[in-house]
């Protein structure tokens, strides 16, 4: 029996059921599906009297991506860690405000602070942290990707300084399910690495070499 499992243990796959996405430390319960791509400027350097490049160029680097959230109870930016995250908006932004959510008539705008009046004085006064009503607003923040399967391999990659750029959604009758589709650009990414395996015999986690570097 061991040595089936052993061997059942020698490649290490994963899927979808297997993987969970962290954010400040938070599980993200309502994504559905994450996706990154790598692109890079690379240029054929040409000269007179040569039909094939001598050699290429290399240029800027941009990595972006899809977030797709499912709609569950409320919008994934009410949920933590996104509710807890705050940007710098000037005082008199105008902003939703709906007082009563069962009064279908209620459809109130205002101001962050409707009294406010420009002091060119005082700038810093001119500014609040607030807590944010579209994704575009969110600061910069970290996924963790995180993958266990039911053999006890672990593994791990990781986005770095996630920025949302778009944010669409849609309804129809012959939807099952509402998705929240995003996308974003980052600053840099971890590729998948090993976090090490479950031990039968010690009924322990191992961690890999990689991790307890």
């Amino acid at each position: 029996m061991s040595t089936s499992l052993e061997l059942s243990r020698t490649y290490t796959s994963f899927s979808g059921v297997d993987i969970r996405a962290v954010i400040g430390g938070e599980s993200i319960g309502q994504l559905q599906a994450i996706s990154y791509a790598v692109q890079r400027e690379k240029a054929p350097i040409y000269v007179m009297g040569s039909v094939d490049p001598l050699s290429f160029s290399r240029g800027k680097r941009g990595i972006a991506g899809t977030i797709i959230t499912l709609m569950l109870d409320q919008h994934v930016l009410f949920g933590e860690p996104f509710s807890d995250m705050t940007f710098i908006a000037d005082k008199d932004e105008i902003y939703p405000n709906i007082s009563d959510l069962n009064d279908a008539t209620d459809n109130d705008l205002s101001s962050l602070d409707p009294s406010f009046s420009f002091d060119p004085t005082n700038v810093s006064d001119a500014y609040q942290a607030s807590q944010a009503w579209y994704v575009d607003q969110l600061p910069p923040f970290d996924v963790v990707i995180v993958a266990a399967n039911e053999y006890g391999q672990a593994a791990s990659m990781r986005i770095y300084g996630v920025e949302i750029l778009n944010e669409g959604s849609g309804f129809s009758i012959d939807d099952m399910v509402i998705e929240n589709q995003m996308t974003y650009v980052c600053r840099t990414i971890l590729p998948w690495q090993k976090l090490g395996s479950w031990d039968v015999s010690s009924d322990g986690f191992l961690t890999s070499a990689f991790t307890s570097a």
